[in-house]
């Protein structure tokens, strides 16, 4: 069967919802394919209002999620409360050559419905690292191609910050920050005075603290701190495609969502040079459909995207559509985040603090920002908060004395990570298997992506200025802990997977163009994960949904010309 449409957007995450967004805006009909379930916002949530004594196992992950899914329940975000947001990791196989670990959600909203909501700008620094210290190729655009379109997309997302003031590290469009806690407020002086180049600032996350017009309108409100967000928000207030991308889409009348349907490939025009259209099998009947397009945005999040474009195949591109130069599955890069360090504080036992907050304590990367100055190339992020312990503890005594301990926290605990830019390299890539396919006969995806060198000695970095630092600050047993190490952390679980379909210059070295066009088949967009040259040390939501927003834009602008 048949279908025509302006534009097709594959895929319904955080990227796919803007590319929806925009294009309705525009006034193009477009069409939304999502490989799995509709979920509509606040109706399909079930779990949202529900209390942990409401759960069968007290709301935790039990030996049989565990041995069911032993992936994704890896996750930090999968218990009970979420796990109908995730895949089943026996219904959707991949091969690891190398062990990675797959996060994904398959439903309307993708994981929009899971992701941490961190958002950070990019600024130059890391748009010009590649040309600089000569690793990937360089990026085709830099912070003053994007900065308008960051704007457009943190007014209507909601961010939640302080405009810091900070070379590399842009400020946003925001909306009242969160508060540190007076542990945090003490460790952000200590750090401030003995190491003045290194700014301590409140996490930018995409929470509505005070709706504006703006918010209000799509039916979001204000942000009440359960930090419960990865059940999916009843109130709106942190960002999702469900409450808002999709529906205001749908506003427009010229929407279509097509769920519970795969997409195989993407089908290329010998005659024209262009891609016709998408070729799509229904996940329950495996009934096969044709569904025609002007243009197509491919937004099936980093790893998804690059087995599309690899099985979209012809006689022009044997090894994937767009993919001449051989490239496409290549320099797929990740973020660093296997170290942690924790300590205790002692003192301030008569504070406590509002709320269970959505976000941490952040200080942009202080590593080769400015030179290159360490023996490893680029630099991490690093991210702390501090709590006091609950209330669930060993106490002493009987009766009256036992019942009063009860009513006290316990002592303060600082938890600090990593998240450090790892650096492109060839060897780490996916390609699909020549053997095995999945039920709906698309091949299956080999993973062979690893750690390398850079990263253990930015490890090390991490450990060495971490405790500097918390020990200045006056904490004490502080554990430090290679997550990798023990068999937890291996890439891929922090879910910021990017590359295998860059943007460069040259259709040489390079997928995309500056406007994320393929090279080769300029109606073909790719706007998420997979697009990126190289990953910053910075949360990369926010850049895809602004990449999406100006390549939308362009799209339309391109077929009112009459050159798509």
């Amino acid at each position: 069967m048949e279908y025509t449409f302006d534009a097709i957007v594959i895929g319904s995450g955080i990227s796919g919802g803007w590319a929806a967004k925009e294009l309705c805006e525009r006034g193009l009909k477009t069409l939304v394919i999502e490989r799995g379930r509709m979920v509509k916002h606040v109706k399909d949530y079930p779990t949202a209002m529900l209390d942990p004594w409401d759960f069968q196992h007290g709301n935790t992950k039990t030996r049989a999620m565990i041995d069911e899914n032993p992936t994704i329940s890896k996750h930090y975000a999968f218990d009970e409360s979420t796990k109908h947001f995730y895949i089943q990791d026996a219904i959707h196989p991949y091969i690891q050559e190398k062990p990675f670990d797959w996060i994904r959600g398959y439903q309307v909203g993708g994981k929009s419905l899971l992701w941490a909501r961190q958002t950070q700008r990019w600024s130059d620094y890391e748009f010009e690292a590649p040309k600089r210290d000569g690793f990937a190729v360089d990026w085709p655009i830099r912070h003053q191609d994007l900065a308008p379109w960051y704007s457009h997309v943190e007014k209507f997302v909601g961010i939640s910050g302080n405009r810091d003031g900070l070379p590399n590290l842009p400020d946003s469009e925001v909306l009242p920050a969160f508060e540190m806690n007076v542990v945090e407020k003490h460790i952000k002086n200590k750090i401030n005075l003995h190491f003045p180049d290194r700014p301590v600032i409140m996490g930018r996350c995409a929470h509505v603290t005070a709706p504006q017009a703006i918010h209000t309108n799509q039916g979001r409100t204000k942000c009440m701190a359960r930090s419960l967000c990865q059940r999916g928000c009843p109130f709106g207030a942190y960002f999702s495609s469900n409450a808002s991308t999709l529906p205001w889409a749908e506003k427009t009348g010229h929407l279509t969502i097509k769920t519970d349907t795969v997409v195989h490939s993407i089908i290329y025009d010998e005659k024209t040079g262009k891609a016709l259209g998408v070729k799509a099998i229904e996940s329950d009947t495996k009934k096969e459909h044709f569904y025609k397009a002007r243009i197509i945005f491919v937004n099936g999040a980093t790893l998804n995207s690059n087995l599309i474009l690899l099985n979209s195949k012809s006689a022009k591109f044997p090894d994937g559509l767009g993919n001449l130069n051989g490239l496409m599955g290549t320099h797929i890069a990740f973020h660093n985040y296997r170290g942690r360090i924790t300590a205790s504080l002692e003192g301030f036992e008569d504070q406590y603090y509002f709320g269970r907050r959505p976000t941490q304590v952040f200080m942009p990367s202080f590593r080769n920002v400015y030179k290159q100055e360490t023996d490893f190339l680029r630099g991490y992020m690093v991210a702390f908060s501090a709590s006091r312990e609950g209330w669930a503890k060993p106490v002493d005594g009987i009766g009256a004395s036992f019942k009063e301990a009860l009513t006290e926290a316990g002592k303060w605990t600082i938890s600090m990570m990593m998240q450090g830019e790892t650096v492109p390299i060839k060897e780490n890539h996916v390609r699909l298997s020549k053997e095995k396919s999945d039920q709906w006969g698309v091949p299956l995806l080999i993973t062979s992506i690893a750690y390398t060198e850079n990263d253990d000695k930015q490890l090390q970095d991490f450990f060495q200025e971490g405790t500097k630092m918390l020990e200045m600050a006056g904490c004490k047993d502080l554990v430090t802990v290679d997550q990798h190490a023990i068999g937890y952390r291996n890439p891929g679980l922090e879910v910021h997977d990017m590359g295998g379909v860059r943007m460069g210059h040259d259709p040489e070295t390079s997928l995309l163009n500056k406007w994320n066009q393929l090279h080769h088949c300029k109606n073909v967009f790719v706007t998420d994960g997979a697009c990126m040259t190289s990953t910053g040390n910075q949360n990369p939501s926010l850049t895809f949904m602004a990449l999406t927003a100006r390549a939308a834009n362009y799209a339309a602008d391109e077929i009112r010309k009459g050159n798509l």
